[in-house]
């Protein structure tokens, strides 16, 4: 019996592609039938992970924040791939902006990444969307928790989820549906800064399991899979959902170990 793969034919385009929960969701696409564009910063990262997606990959070199970059690119996965039928707009960064020592440079930074470069990212995408494609955009759990330092990251996810339900609403008459995965707290490079020794990986891994009910981070992979029923016809009739992929932290969170004792 053929094994069923749900993205035969399709054109998926995803930012921050050369790695953590990017990459993971690439490689599944590629997996299931998809031919996929991926964008990064860094050219020997998105390199390396095209020689791991092989033929069905196109890597290419632009910062989200750039948004004249992010339209070439666009149009390179066009050009080679055809019209799309996929946008992961996964691309952000974290960053520490607390109340007393935060510059406005910091904060600004956060919401061009994670909420304008998004808008903008969608925006250039859209001429050249089939209709009926699917819009996945990047939400978190910081949206809802209430994390200290988190002012700029959580507001811009906040706003993910808010634009995301716009977004639906404008593009509800060509089919185009758009959603949000919020991954909670998973296993991707984004805790270099916090943690950047096995050692102390293993000592946040530790603590951070506590506060989640299932008693563990996620994969990058459990997202990506997410994410890939988001972009299937299995999520057909699915608009401007937020579906969040995080052990139950913002759901129950009295069910997290810490409270167990």
């Amino acid at each position: 019996m053929e094994a069923i793969v749900r993205l035969a034919n399709k054109t998926a385009f995803i930012t921050g592609g050369n790695s953590g929960i990017g990459l993971a969701t690439a490689r599944l696409f590629v997996a299931e039938g998809a031919r996929v564009a991926i964008t990064g910063r860094n050219q020997a990262t998105l390199e390396a992970a095209a020689r791991e997606l092989g033929p069905n990959a196109l890597a290419i070199v632009a910062d989200a924040t750039d948004i004249e970059a992010t339209e070439k690119a666009i149009l390179e996965a066009v050009r080679k791939f055809g019209k799309l039928d996929i946008v992961f707009a996964n691309a952000g960064i974290a960053g520490n902006t607390p109340i007393g020592g935060t510059t406005l440079a910091a904060f600004e930074s956060v919401i061009r990444t994670n909420i304008t470069s998004v808008f903008f990212t969608v925006q250039a995408a859209a001429p050249h969307l089939n209709d009926g494609a699917s819009i996945i955009l990047n939400g978190s759990v910081i949206s809802v928790l209430g994390n200290p330092g988190y002012s700029a990251y959580a507001a811009s996810k906040a706003g993910v989820r808010a634009m995301a339900r716009v977004m639906a609403s404008e593009l509800s008459p060509r089919g185009i549906r758009v959603n949000v995965v919020a991954p909670g707290a998973s296993r991707t490079p984004i805790w270099n800064g916090a943690a950047p020794t096995p050692e102390a990986f293993a000592v946040l891994d530790k603590r951070i399991s506590r506060t989640i009910p299932l008693g563990r981070l996620g994969e990058a992979e459990e997202v990506a899979k997410t994410v890939l029923f988001l972009a299937s016809d299995d999520a057909s009739n699915v608009q401007g959902a937020e579906i969040f992929v995080d052990g139950g932290a913002t759901s129950s969170p009295a069910g997290a170990p810490i409270y167990r004792g």
